[in-house]
C-alpha cells in the first residue's frame, strides 16, 4: 500500500486504515482544500488518536497517495471488466472508452477528483507509479493494446503512450475546470480527437 509505515495485520488495524481512509476522504470532498487539512482533522474526523494514524501513515501525503492509489485500482478493475464485456474495434475506440470512463468515474467519486484534479495533490512519486508504460492505468492500456488490438510493442510506442498520458492528464485538467458540463464535455471529445490522431495515426505508420 502506497505511503503505509506498515500493513494492517489485524482487524482492528484494518479498520483504523479504513476509517482514515474515510475521514480524509470525506474532508476532501467536502472541498476543503488539502493545505488546509491537518493530520489532527483527519484523525478528529476518523474518530481516532492523531497516534494511531500516526502508526499507519507519516504525513497527511501519505494518506492522500494511499486514498489515489486505492481509487486507481478501482478504476483499473471496472475498466477490464467494461472493455471485456464491450470490447473497443480499435486504437481511437479504446482511448475514447479508456477517457469517458475515467471521467465518469471523477464525477462519481468527488473525493479522488479533488485529489486528482482540485489541486494537484497527488505527490510526483505517486503519479508516476500509475502512468508508466510498464505499470499501473497506463501499463494496463497498453497491455490491452498489444494482446487486444495486436498493436506491436516497441520503445516509440511506450514513449507516445507517455506523451498521450502527460498530455491526456494535462487537457483533462484543463476540462474539468470549465463551469459547465457542456463546455467540459466539448473540450473532452476534442482531447479524444487530439490524442487519437497524434497516437493512432503514428502507430499505423510504426
Amino acid at each position: 500500500m502506497l505511503g503505509a509505515r506498515r500493513s494492517p495485520s489485524q482487524e482492528r488495524s484494518q479498520e483504523t486504515v479504513q476509517r482514515i481512509f474515510a475521514a480524509a476522504s470525506r474532508l476532501l470532498g467536502r472541498g476543503v482544500a488539502l493545505e488546509d487539512v491537518t493530520t489532527g482533522m483527519i484523525a478528529a474526523e476518523a474518530e481516532v488518536s492523531v497516534g494511531a494514524l500516526y502508526r499507519f501513515f507519516p504525513d497527511k501525503q501519505a494518506i492522500v497517495d494511499a486514498i489515489a492509489a486505492r481509487h486507481l485500482e478501482d478504476f483499473q478493475g471496472l475498466l477490464i471488466q467494461a472493455l471485456m464485456f464491450n470490447p473497443p474495434e480499435d486504437g481511437p475506440a479504446l482511448l475514447g472508452a479508456v477517457i469517458d470512463a475515467f471521467v465518469q468515474f471523477l464525477d462519481e467519486r468527488p473525493d479522488f477528483k479533488t485529489i486528482a484534479y482540485g489541486g494537484r495533490y497527488i505527490s510526483s512519486a505517486a503519479r508516476e507509479s500509475h502512468s508508466a508504460p510498464k505499470g499501473g492505468l497506463a501499463g494496463m492500456v497498453k497491455s490491452f493494446m498489444v494482446e487486444g488490438l495486436g498493436i506491436e510493442s516497441t520503445p516509440e510506442l511506450d514513449l507516445r503512450l507517455s506523451i498521450v498520458t502527460v498530455a491526456g492528464d494535462r487537457l483533462l485538467a484543463y476540462a474539468l475546470e470549465q463551469p459547465t458540463i457542456e463546455e467540459r464535455d466539448r473540450i473532452v471529445g476534442e482531447m479524444k480527437t487530439l490524442l487519437g490522431t497524434y497516437f493512432f495515426a503514428e502507430s499505423e505508420e510504426g
